[in-house]
């Protein structure tokens, strides 16, 4: 931008009480100026025209095309937003002029009920696509009705418009607006977040503050400031000394707000001249630091390209302190290795050599006792890329299967639903076997009508014999079963059995060593026949459900496709007791634990030290968010989200010698040094249900979640009165002596010196995936969604033992 007499000129101005884009794009022109009294004239000394604010339209968001269809929506709709049969509500709903919020109203009240983001929501789907809409599918035709999926574990918003143009509106505007959400970059996500905070703090809807909204602004992001501080900085960016501050000025007062000292001392560390890296300086940096090591002149490339913000500079391969900035916020600067967001590990070996990301009581979206039944809990599961699932099956009405938390209050849905919904979804987030857990309670008849609507819904995607056809001496891997859903359930004598075709012959005593054993099979084969129904035993192939009967029983029979389900309790008794046998076992066959029955809120147990004994099926209640739920998305988002995480090489050998409790057991060199030092925290959110006006006293815990010797925490002091750019600079160290089964786990929290601290944000991550150098942490909310631009930026060093000495 120019300046017109010395001064900066302000930002488009305010029309009709829109607030406009003030993020000026590179095509306004040098010289151009748009106070009040000039619009609509040239100006002297400026190049270009100013049309008059008849002309004018307000500037969106990058991306954006602002369509008859957001106008429409703009406009606003009357809708029904519907939570049962009974409750159907008319409320206004409208588009706001930023074209990222969404408010709506009672249309008998006129008060504001509700508003959300455009970046909270996943996606939108047509038609009767939730139980809600289903429930009232006879009164409203599915071409009126939508729904709003959100984030996390927000409920879903059902609406029904008043005719199927205007859903189509809703439908198709909201699609858009999501799209565009979704493929910002950083520096479009940092400007939205700006517009954000000028559209909360700008309370008359102007487009200009004046510094009593600047104070109220400090306040709402975080700041505890000094008044004559604040007064400075306002008055330095208020160039038009109009005493508000509009647009640019804005900018320039949230600059100076947010100017990083720390990353600016590290870029003139490697900046010969204090104002740009250039291509060498950038490949040392990225080399002696982020300790890339490949092709790092390439990569350097690559960054400028794709995070400088000017031409010339990238013309000139060179990388401003924004571009440098821009990096280190970004992916690739990311703590998270970018290259283990993909697929990256061997899907070829046996099922049993992965962990498996696992849900209890999948249905249930509350507590075990009183909770909702719903198949939006199978939807939200199989979006996180979980891969086996459970259902408790009971007889139902008209010899309909229902699902239901048995012997509870639980509210209940059809099976066929169930079924429909995993048809849909099981392969969306990831293309590897889905394992459905079947928890049978039904009478043979119901049976019979289960196998059915499983065979007639799936397919083609239900497993129904081995893949050879033959009988297996290992677990297929997830790559020879991709697209396929496995039952695992009770199971009418062997697999052998199904293969050869049904028939009454039981084992003969000479197949087993120990005759007691064989007769003691012969039984069990008799009693599943009386309560079990053939055909859905035929279904059982690579899972079939056995009591565990301790791991040399297992052994002497040898049968890879059979599981046992241990309760959380029994496990860890065994990991007490017979840790490196239960390791042996879990390198061959599949065990799954589950929570203990005694957790009637839906609380969950540590999956950690299940994992460190290799057991794969570790069942947490996905609905229940919190540091158990952390640990599992954060060992799970990696490889893809694929929902499979290779086991390290010394759980996957049948011979290991690896116990959990005595770390030297582990081939390999000793502990490995894990230096963290934490920086600084940058727009940290306020704690939810805060006083207004209160503002945060940060401190940073790093948790190390692994094998007991590895188990361990320490935190830095806390920051007194600032969410908004705390600095720490304090090193934490750390010994690893199993860095494989590692998980680290960044947690930001409100000190409180009376009660316990508050939640703010975390991060969660498996050592493996961990990038050295100076990166930032993206930090995540309670249920696991985003909350940009919230991070932590940090150093990060790993320190490997030296090895032998040579001769």
């Amino acid at each position: 931008m120019g300046r017109v007499d010395g001064k900066l000129p302000c930002a488009p101005p305010v029309v009709k009480g829109v607030c406009f884009w003030f993020i000026p794009p590179p095509s306004w022109v040098e010289g151009l100026c748009v106070t009040p009294e000039v619009r609509g004239s040239k100006v002297p000394g400026c190049s270009a025209w100013i049309p008059p604010p008849s002309v004018m339209q307000p500037m969106l968001p990058p991306g954006i095309q602002l369509t008859d269809t957001l106008e429409q929506m703009q406009q606003g709709t009357l809708m029904r937003k519907v939570k049962s049969k009974s409750w159907k509500k008319q409320r206004y709903f409208k588009l706001q002029e930023d074209c990222m919020t969404i408010w709506y109203q009672s249309k008998r009240t006129g008060k504001t009920e509700s508003a959300f983001s455009i970046s909270d929501v996943e996606t939108v789907r047509e038609g009767h696509q939730s139980e809600v809409l289903q429930s009232v599918a006879e009164e409203f035709p599915p071409e009126r009705c939508f729904t709003i999926v959100f984030y996390g574990r927000r409920g879903n918003l059902d609406l029904v418009a008043g005719s199927a143009e205007e859903a189509q509106c809703w439908i198709q505007g909201l699609r858009q607006l999501i799209e565009v959400a979704t493929t910002m970059d950083q520096r479009e996500k940092i400007d939205q977040w700006i517009r954000d905070w000028f559209q909360k703090a700008d309370k008359n809807k102007d487009g200009r503050m004046n510094f009593k909204e600047v104070q109220r602004l400090l306040k709402m992001m975080n700041v505890d400031m000094n008044e004559d501080h604040a007064l400075r900085l306002f008055q330095d960016a208020d160039k038009s000394e109009s005493g508000t501050l509009e647009g640019e000025e804005f900018v320039l007062f949230y600059k100076a707000l947010t100017q990083r000292e720390e990353v600016q001392s590290l870029f003139q560390e490697y900046s010969e001249d204090g104002k740009k890296l250039t291509l060498l300086e950038l490949t040392d940096f990225l080399r002696e630091e982020q300790l890339e090591d490949e092709g790092t002149e390439e990569l350097a490339m690559e960054l400028i390209d794709k995070y400088e913000p000017s031409e010339t500079a990238r013309a000139r391969h060179v990388l401003s302190a924004d571009g440098f900035l821009m990096y280190l916020c970004s992916l690739e600067g990311s703590i998270f290795n970018p290259q283990h967001r993909g697929l990256w590990q061997d899907m070829s070996q046996p099922l049993c050599h992965y962990f498996i990301s696992s849900s209890h009581n999948t249905y249930l979206i509350e507590d075990q006792l009183r909770g909702h039944s719903s198949i939006e809990g199978y939807i939200r599961a199989l979006k996180r890329g979980c891969r086996c699932l459970e259902v408790d099956c009971w007889d139902g009405p008209n010899g309909e299967p229902m699902v239901y938390h048995g012997h509870t209050f639980t509210s209940k849905i059809p099976f066929r639903e169930v079924v429909s919904t995993l048809g849909k979804y099981a392969f969306k987030t990831s293309d590897y076997p889905v394992i459905l857990s079947l928890e049978n309670h039904c009478s043979m008849e119901q049976q019979e009508v289960l196998v059915q609507q499983l065979k007639d819904i799936l397919g083609e995607q239900l497993l129904t014999t081995t893949i050879d056809g033959h009988v297996p001496s290992q677990l297929p891997s997830p790559e020879e079963l991709k697209h396929k859903i496995l039952l695992k359930g009770k199971k009418i004598g062997r697999l052998e059995d199904t293969l050869d075709g049904p028939g009454d012959e039981a084992p003969d005593a000479s197949d087993d060593d120990n005759g007691e054993e064989a007769e003691e099979e012969r039984r069990r084969a008799k009693k599943d026949k009386e309560t079990l129904a053939q055909a859905l035993s035929d279904c059982v192939i690579y899972c079939k459900s056995v009591p565990f009967r301790g791991f040399q029983e297992a052994r002497s029979h040898s049968r890879p496709s059979e599981i046992s389900s241990l309760s959380e309790a029994k496990a860890r008794k065994l990991i007490r007791d017979e840790g490196n046998e239960f390791v042996r076992h879990n390198a061959w066959q599949l065990t799954r634990i589950y929570p203990s029955g005694m957790r009637a809120d839906s609380s969950n147990y540590s999956p950690q030290e299940m994992w460190n004994v290799g057991c794969q099926i570790v069942a947490l209640n996905f609905q229940t968010a919190g540091m158990e739920m952390d640990l599992c998305d954060g060992l799970f988002s990696q490889n893809g989200s694929c929902g499979y995480v290779l086991k390290p090489p010394f759980m996957r050998d049948k011979e290991t010698l690896f116990n959990p409790s005595d770390p030297s057991s582990r081939e390999g060199p000793g502990p490995i040094t894990l230096t963290i030092q934490v920086i600084s925290g940058q727009q940290l959110p306020k704690v939810a249900n805060s006083k207004e006006g209160a503002i945060i006293d940060p401190l940073v815990r790093v948790e190390i979640y692994g094998v007991p010797a590895d188990q361990t925490h320490q935190e830095t002091k806390y920051i007194e009165n600032n969410g908004f750019n705390p600095r720490w600079d304090e090193t934490l160290q750390f010994q690893l002596h199993v860095p494989e089964l590692a998980l680290i786990r960044f947690v930001v929290e409100d000190y409180d010196k009376t009660s316990r601290n508050d939640f703010v944000g975390q991060f969660t991550l498996a050592f493996a995936n961990i990038k050295p150098g100076y990166r930032h942490i993206h930090l995540l909310s309670k249920d696991g969604t985003s909350i940009p631009p919230s991070s932590l930026f940090v150093h990060i060093r790993i320190t490997e033992p030296p090895g032998p000495e040579q001769d």
